[in-house]
């Protein structure tokens, strides 16, 4: 299955660097956090028209709000969490927490947003309507990583770097439920869950590995070093950025991901997001040369 460039790279203002990037296939817009220039990178998902960017600190991570098309973004070292209207290109809310962030997910379901702390134990759950914490869980790590909530069981899937693990964390109670030993996986980096498939996928130290919600192990592959990966759950695609590659799987029911395709990419790229809509991979890097956003097409 080919993966190629769509067009050259589309050159961004301010240069700085990049985070986690998602897209909002609904609204066409593609999201990037914009680290350096701390702010939320907005482009058309359509034309690859820079569209404008919104300060609101040294972001790292962001989800999208489907109801209305709002942004919540994890502010690294600010120690904020905010919602943003890309309509109006305004930030509408912002909450102080105590931590540094990193990763967050949004559980649209029961309105809830999951923010981690960066190099630390800690998930702060806030609801969404009123901006405000409703809980924070210390799990037994020192350094979590990626999460994922599965939309059906509203359960927290979140990965745990020093302890070559992923927790599940009950969705209604907000409790642990138990860890999951990932032994063939070495600092745990990359998560996504499939809803459809029931399959959490977790990579580290050049494997990836499918297991079900429950935590049984369903097969593994190989995988480059890679920072993260997206999923488009309607195709169980998986696109992962590292080690100057874009590297694309298929998921399988009850099964290890399929490796389908690969293209090389500039040494910079550790970031996509896929377009649900057209299967797009929307890449972001950063170089001597400047910043700059790229999609890539997967075609049959």
């Amino acid at each position: 299955m080919p993966l190629a460039a769509a067009a050259p790279p589309i050159p961004v203002p301010i240069l700085s660097g990049f985070d986690y990037v998602t897209v909002d296939a609904q609204r066409r817009r593609v999201y990037a956090a914009h680290a350096g220039s701390q702010a939320l990178l907005i482009v058309d998902a359509d034309s690859g028209a820079v569209i404008g960017q919104v300060r609101v600190g040294p972001m790292r991570e962001l989800a999208v709000n489907p109801q209305n098309g709002h942004v919540f973004t994890a502010n690294g070292d600010n120690r904020t969490v905010s919602e943003v209207d890309p309509e109006t290109m305004k930030e509408l809310r912002t909450l102080e927490l105590p931590v540094v962030l990193d990763a967050l997910a949004y559980d649209a379901g029961r309105s809830r947003i999951f923010v981690d702390e960066d190099n630390g134990p800690h998930v702060t759950v806030i609801d969404a309507n009123t901006f405000k914490v409703i809980a924070t869980l210390e799990l037994p790590a020192k350094k979590i990583e990626y999460l994922a909530v599965d939309p059906q069981t509203h359960d927290l899937y979140q990965n745990i770097d020093d302890r070559n693990a992923f927790a599940i964390v009950d969705g209604t109670t907000l409790k642990l439920k138990k860890i999951v030993s990932t032994p063939e996986l070495q600092h745990n980096h990359p998560l996504q869950y499939d809803s459809q498939l029931q399959q959490i996928v977790v990579g580290g130290g050049g494997v990836l590995s499918a297991y079900d919600r429950n935590g049984n192990k369903l097969g593994q592959t190989a995988l480059p070093r890679v920072d993260q990966c997206d999923l488009d759950a309607s195709s169980h695609t998986l696109a992962c950025a590292g080690g100057q590659a874009i590297t694309v799987y298929k998921l399988q029911a009850g099964a290890a991901p399929v490796k389908i395709a690969e293209v090389a990419v500039p040494p910079g790229v550790h970031t996509l997001a896929i377009d649900s809509k057209t299967r797009a991979i929307w890449a972001v890097w950063a170089s001597k040369d400047g910043d700059f956003i790229q999609r890539f097409n997967l075609t049959p």
